[in-house]
């Protein structure tokens, strides 16, 4: 076996997911605040161009590197959204974005190069670097509740072996919305950049920013599962530097072939539409009023939240007035009240004594999710 394998860690909201899953075979009714994909049904227009590929016969191989209307409209949608100008040559479409992640680092890294990565941060980062045998060396956020990269702390761990950094904003599992300054700061670092884009469009009282804005010396990741609520049918897409878009090609080519024809197709239309994006802006704006109640109600049952997310679907919640191991927290909550949610230490050491709530679920299941947990914490011997 592999040797790299034996260092990886489950993905334990999965492992949450799949408990939540049996008990609801067994007939308990489980709500769901463990799991990060929306609740929506993609745009309709998404799903009708979707279907009419099907008809036309377009279910055969694109080019590796996607479709050419496709990576031009990228290339538009970032002048349109961001005001930065890139090439749809720097653009590679992808089988959802964690492809594009697992061969940025396998351009940027060999056996023995380190990636810089958040602690908290999303924990498929630290797998991916070592699936490519490189080392992951985390660096604490701040602990002010404000859950930002302190700059300081990535300097002192860059060595000569350095090869990447990861930025995520909006960012999993905090929902923390990234300030310019840090994008700034962190371009200014000198090194390869991995910003994962993939929460943009799901922004709340603030305004999403690209690394692009700043340096080209970055891999975007983006794709159309969140803002579009394509999950299932797996397309994102990379923005890279030019100077990698070969080894990028040959890597597609050797590993995935090409992104699936007829998501690409979808995804054409999600970006051409103007009434698919009225769709994702109503979908963004039911998260908004779920997110402020979420965030109300946690405070009232006595979890601790300092900072309130600004995007994607999250709530970071300090969980430590009621438990110290929070693996241990998440699944006797879903045992006992039959609501599944994240336990921080998923996201790495820092995240010990804080736990996820995803808002992508419905406000009733919301409301009634959050009524069983504080009955239970009530009622609960410690």
């Amino acid at each position: 076996m592999n040797e790299q394998l034996s260092k990886m860690t489950p993905f334990i909201v999965m492992e949450v997911l799949e408990r939540a899953q049996q008990m609801q075979r067994e007939g308990i009714d489980v709500i769901h605040l463990e799991v990060g994909e929306p609740d929506f049904d993609i745009p309709e227009s998404v799903m009708k161009a979707c279907q009419k590929a099907y008809e036309v016969g377009a279910t055969h191989y694109t080019h590796s590197v996607g479709n050419a209307d496709l990576r031009a409209e990228i290339a538009t949608f970032y002048q349109r959204e961001y005001g930065v100008t890139i090439s749809p040559d720097r653009v590679l479409v992808t089988s959802g974005s964690s492809p594009a992640i697992l061969m940025a680092l396998m351009c940027l890294c060999s056996q023995g190069s380190e990636v810089l990565m958040s602690n908290p941060g999303y924990p498929c980062y630290k797998n991916f670097t070592l699936a490519v045998r490189a080392n992951p060396v985390f660096v604490r956020l701040l602990t002010d509740g404000s859950f930002r990269y302190d700059i300081e702390d990535i300097r002192k761990k860059i060595t000569p072996d350095t090869r990447a950094l990861f930025f995520n904003s909006p960012m999993n599992p905090t929902g923390v919305l990234s300030p310019e300054e840090d994008f700034a700061a962190v371009a200014s670092l000198g090194i390869p950049v991995i910003s994962d884009e993939i929460y943009h469009g799901l922004v709340y009282g603030g305004k999403a920013h690209t690394m692009l804005e700043y340096t080209d010396n970055v891999f975007v990741i983006n794709g159309f599962s969140k803002r579009f609520a394509m999950t299932g049918i797996r397309l994102g897409y990379m923005i890279a530097p030019e100077a990698y878009m070969r080894p990028l090609q040959i890597l597609q080519q050797n590993l995935f072939i090409c992104a699936s024809s007829t998501a690409q197709k979808g995804a054409l239309e999600a970006l051409r539409n103007p009434q698919a994006m009225k769709d994702t802006e109503r979908m963004r704006q039911e998260f908004d009023a779920r997110r402020q109640y979420m965030v109300q109600r946690l405070r009232q049952i006595g979890f601790g939240i300092e900072v309130e997310p600004q995007g994607a679907f999250y709530v970071f919640a300090d969980a430590r007035k009621f438990t110290d191991d929070s693996y241990k927290f998440a699944f006797e909550v879903l045992e006992n009240a039959h609501v599944g949610i994240t336990p921080g230490v998923d996201f790495g050491t820092a995240g010990e004594g804080f736990v996820r709530f995803s808002y992508a679920n419905s406000i009733e299941n919301i409301k009634e999710g959050l009524v069983r947990l504080e009955q239970y914490l009530k009622n609960r011997k410690k």
